[in-house]
């Protein structure tokens, strides 16, 4: 199956997920997801995540949704940068989310990190999404 926007599947299965009530959930697995799913990881909006290989020899990525009091920890999650319309930001101007209380997913030439650590280390990008 052909996607046209992975990325932005990833997000809505993610979305779908919480909105459900899913422990877990499964993506198709992609080098890229992986890094946006280990950068949601280190800021503490999932609980883990881990690749497996079916009999098929297919990897999919095993995701664990995070909770807290019954809630979900994500209370947004939206794309940013689409297909059809990239959006870059040069390292001053990284927009931020709630007044830093969020967090911007960027694509950079260093690799795919959060808006604080671009801004830390000087470096702009692709802005992938921005969660709160």
């Amino acid at each position: 199956m052909s996607l046209g926007d992975p990325i932005g599947d990833m997000l809505t299965r993610i979305r779908n997920g919480q909105m459900r009530s899913l422990n877990k959930i499964e993506i198709p697995f992609s080098n890229f997801r992986s890094k946006i799913l280990e950068v949601l990881k280190r800021e503490g909006y999932i609980i883990n995540y881990e690749i497996t290989t079916n009999e098929k020899k297919i990897k999919n990525i095993f995701v664990k949704l995070k909770y807290y009091d019954g809630q979900p920890v994500i209370k947004e999650i939206k794309r940013v940068s689409k297909p059809g319309r990239r959006v870059y930001s040069r390292a001053t101007s990284i927009p931020k989310v709630l007044n830093g209380l969020g967090l911007a997913i960027l694509s950079t030439s260093k690799g795919v990190m959060s808006d604080a650590e671009a801004t830390k280390n000087n470096l702009g990008g692709e802005i992938i999404c921005r969660i709160f």
